[in-house]
């Protein structure tokens, strides 16, 4: 959707765009396996050249065919404006994976709505999946019953009456087995808690230590 004319705001977006050089991947997911731009690097990679150029983005939410959408809305100081709808995707109802979902799509709308992108900062291609948001921006597709029995799995092993080479042997194993499914990977984090990711993440490396 669109106002009738949006010259003035293709103009000043064009402008923008010229000083708009990317948002900064600075933040890690759990195990440290990726990294990724969150939704205040992405504002911060672009709100002084859409400010400098009179465009302001407005997200709001809203319900769709019984759907959440995330509404983004570039508008100019001319009144022109365009605007577009992302439907959040959230793995359940509850009030944290909603706002999950809500950040993804803001973040993921804000990026396509003035043309931004994400870049390394080493400067080193990304490989595989990118923009990975640990809290919630990947695992949206997990079910309970896909995730539910490896987060057993892992609290099994950390309750090991064991070595603690033992523990990390095993919970290496369970690393191991889903490391290459990233989202799987995150929606089980999300679950466990800090001091849990903590154990899980200091065993992981204790095992690749000792290999």
């Amino acid at each position: 959707m669109q106002s009738e004319n949006i010259n003035e705001l293709a103009l000043a977006l064009s402008k923008a765009q010229a000083g708009i050089t990317g948002a900064l991947k600075d933040s890690a997911n759990p195990f440290f396996k990726s990294k990724y731009a969150d939704l205040a690097s992405c504002w911060d990679a672009c709100r002084k050249q859409l400010t400098d150029n009179g465009l302001s983005v407005m997200q709001t939410t809203d319900i769709v065919a019984d759907t959440v959408v995330v509404r983004t809305t570039l508008a100019h100081s001319s009144g022109q404006w365009i605007s577009g709808i992302l439907p959040v995707k959230s793995k359940d109802d509850s009030p944290q994976a909603q706002g999950s979902g809500i950040t993804y799509a803001r973040r993921y709308a804000l990026a396509a709505m003035v043309g931004l992108a994400q870049i390394d900062d080493d400067a080193e291609a990304a490989q595989g999946r990118t923009g990975i948001n640990p809290r919630g921006d990947m695992g949206l597709t997990i079910t309970p019953a896909q995730r539910d029995p490896i987060v057993a799995e892992f609290r099994a092993a950390l309750d090991l009456d064991a070595e603690e080479a033992d523990i990390a042997q095993a919970v290496y194993a369970i690393h191991d087995r889903i490391r290459m499914n990233p989202d799987l990977y995150v929606a089980v984090s999300d679950v466990m808690t800090s001091k849990e990711r903590s154990a899980l993440k200091a065993f992981v490396k204790m095992a690749k230590e000792t290999k």
